[in-house]
Order: C-alpha cells, then structure tokens, then sequence
C-alpha cells in the first residue's frame, strides 16, 4: 500500500469537504492516490462533485496586454507579496507581457530564448532576481491575434485574469457584452466553451463516478440513469460556458447574452489564477525566527 500523510489527508478534505475519518478510508482504499480517493468520496455520496480548487499560495501578478490585434495573458511569480506589489516586479512582467506580444513565442522555452534587445528573455529576468533579490517565474501565458476585438478583465490587482477574443465590430454594445462575459468567466470559471469540447473519455468518467453515487443511495438501474442523465446536465451546465446562467441573469445563458453583441461572436477565452495548483513554501514561525537569531550570531 502507498503510504500517505496526515498533511495528505487534509488536503484531500480541504479539496472534498469530506470529514477527517472519510478521508482516511478513501486514502486507504485508492492507496494513497489523491485523484482516485476524491472519486471514491464522491461515489460514496461524501464529496459534491468539483472542480478540484487547488491551494492558491504563490505571490506575483495575473497581467494583460493588449497592442492593436494582438491580446496578451500572462503570469509571472515571486515568492512575496511584497516584492509582487512593488514597482520593479511590474516593470518586468509589463516588459515580458511586450515581449510575448513581440514575438508570440509558443512556449515559455521559446520565449525566455528570444532576444529582448541584445539579451534573452531569460537573461533579463534573472538579472532583475539579482536587483530584486527572489526567485522569479513566468510561468504561463496566451497570446490571441485577433481579426475582431480583444476584452480582458483583471480582477483585484492580479490575482486572476481573463482574456476574451470576439470575432467582428468593437461597437459600444459588443464592448459591453463582453465586458460582462469577462466578468462571468471570473466568477464562474468555465472548464470549456461549449459541450461539444467536453472529452468522451471525462464525461464517461463523470458518468461513471454519478453512477456509482446513485446506485449507492440504492436507486434501481433504470431510475438511475435518468437521474445520472439530469447530473450530466448539471455538470454541462455548470463548466461549460454558453451553458452557464449569467451571473447577473440567471434568466439567461450566456449564449443568451452573446447573441445581444450585435453580431461579434466569441471565438474563444481563457484565464489564469495566480498561483493555482502551486504551493507556497511555508515555515515554522519558531524554525524562521531560531534562522534569524543564528544569522545575526555570524
């Protein structure tokens, strides 16, 4: 059996909402895998189906650019929140978001490779740790070149950003629809645009996990499946996109809303959490201070 950690067990509870104990026995019973115990909580009715919010501990910023045609995502990041909100810190990312509008490199390999004026990318970024004094990422970014418009929204100085690209006229009423898609897809944080993106293979092993779940609650087969046919709306309801309800009209889908953009049509979006799926170094409060006092003891 693989072996796992009390600090496992609450990560997997602070992933499910599962209780301490639950935890435990899905950990036992998937042999310490994280993925198949939070499958195994849900089966058995413990856990509601989720988009596994990974804990959000790593600094830096969410920033966008846009140049003409061409909209920038980035995110860059650091190890405090001081050095994210300092002037230096956002020179940088401002400086790599241009970078990657320059250049549209495809991967950050390619893009800490290309020159940036007589230096490389990465060149740049490590002297600006050496001035700066942390360790300093570009982790991710998209780059859209667009035939239409560009909307992005920045949420609460960078700790999430979106970026949308609508094919046909920037008009004042486009501009507000999306300006409100933007929004929605901050709050709402769709896994897909449309069902059809959803995979053959995630939507058997989301019928399968429902399933399961209701013939534990001892549901006959034939009741069962309608019931897991209702779920499965559910879920599209819930991660993709145009089949959201819009958060300031659950009257409405957001296909719904788009069809009032006078004719400019949403062709794709993305949008990053800082930090998401990382995981902040964090140290005892009496292990940091002994570190201070041994410091100033040299």
């Amino acid at each position: 059996m693989a072996e796992f950690t009390a600090k496992d067990v609450m990560k997997l509870r602070e992933q499910t909402g599962a209780g301490m104990m639950d935890c435990k026995r899905a950990l036992v019973d998937a042999d310490g895998d994280m993925d198949k115990a939070a499958d195994l909580l849900r089966e058995r009715g413990i856990a509601k189906a989720a988009k596994r919010a990974s804990k959000i501990a790593a600094e830096g910023i969410v920033y966008a650019l846009v140049e003409g045609k061409v909209g920038v995502l980035v995110e860059v990041n650091c190890e405090s929140d001081f050095v994210a909100k300092g002037d230096k810190f956002k020179e940088l990312v401002s400086a790599v978001a241009k970078q990657i509008a320059a250049v549209k490199p495809a991967t950050v390999e390619e893009l800490l490779a290309s020159d940036m004026g007589g230096k490389t990318v990465e060149t740049y970024v490590q002297e600006q740790i050496a001035v700066i004094g942390e360790k300093i990422s570009v982790r991710r970014f998209a780059v859209y070149e667009t035939e239409g418009f560009i909307e992005t929204y920045i949420h609460m100085g960078g700790t999430m950003g979106v970026m949308l690209d609508f094919s046909g006229e920037a008009s004042e009423q486009a501009k507000a629809v999306a300006h409100d898609v933007a929004l929605h897809v901050a709050f709402a944080k769709p896994q897909y645009m449309t069902a059809a993106e959803v995979s053959q293979e995630t939507l058997d092993k989301e019928k399968a996990i429902l399933t399961q779940e209701v013939m534990n609650e001892g549901k006959p087969a034939n009741i069962a499946e309608r019931i897991v046919m209702g779920k499965i709306k559910k879920f599209y309801e819930e991660n993709c996109l145009m089949d959201q309800k819009f958060v300031k009209d659950d009257k409405m889908t957001i296909a719904q809303l788009l069809a009032t953009a006078g004719g400019a049509q949403l062709k794709r979006f993305c949008f990053f959490v800082r930090g998401e799926g990382l995981e902040k170094k964090s140290e005892d409060l009496q292990e940091e201070v002994n570190k201070q006092v041994e410091a100033m003891k040299k």
